[in-house]
């Protein structure tokens, strides 16, 4: 347990200190981890509501501020290039985003087509039905995109470190709060670049 914890908070450090810079990509990972915990609610009491949340507010802001706001240049708080930072990534780097962004924003399409999702879902009535469906297919593009990573860092990292991603990813939304609650207030004041003054070692 002790090994898992520390691996859970290197990953976790690793993750904010090479791919957190810019305060517009934290300040839009604030609003994508509330907006995820309160998914987390609504999953227990309208999955539709959940699925809208997590993927159409949640997923939207937190990528965005990913591919357009953070630094692609040189990093020179951690000495290290966008290209090593893109191979070394532990979770999705921008490459397998791409794949798994662009399979959610085709199922809506997909589901016009084929109502019953060749054969998996009931077909929907109504508009309703629809969102219902829709809700469906998101919630199992997130809970399949997190199974399919995790277990190929099984064979690329080792079982525990798999864990330990998925448990990061589950637990983000939380500790994302914690992290980045002051980001939009350094935005406010005009900080645009995160100086990582705790970049030797203490978490932000």
């Amino acid at each position: 347990m002790k090994s898992f914890l520390e691996e859970l908070h290197t990953q976790r450090w690793d993750d904010h200190r090479y791919y957190h810079h810019s305060r517009i990509n934290q300040s839009l990972h604030l609003v994508s981890a509330l907006s995820f915990l309160g998914a987390y609610v609504m999953l227990f009491i309208d999955p539709v509501v959940s699925a809208l949340l997590s993927w159409g507010v949640a997923m939207l802001s937190r990528q965005s501020g990913h591919f357009f706001f953070e630094p692609k240049g040189y990093d020179h708080v951690n000495h290290a290039t966008h290209e090593h930072k893109e191979d070394i990534k532990v979770g999705y780097n921008l490459r397998r985003k791409v794949v798994l962004m662009a399979i959610w924003a085709a199922s809506p399409f997909v589901l016009y087509v084929d109502p019953t999702l060749f054969g998996l879902l009931d077909a929907a009535e109504g508009s309703r039905g629809f969102l219902y469906n829709l809700s469906v297919c998101w919630i199992a593009i997130g809970v399949g995109g997190l199974i399919f990573r995790t277990v190929h860092l099984f064979f690329l990292m080792g079982v525990q470190s798999g864990l330990v991603w998925a448990t990061k990813i589950l637990t983000d939304p939380f500790h994302d709060v914690k992290l980045y609650y002051r980001a939009p207030l350094a935005l406010l004041r005009g900080e645009l670049i995160d100086p990582m003054h705790a970049q030797h070692g203490v978490s932000a």
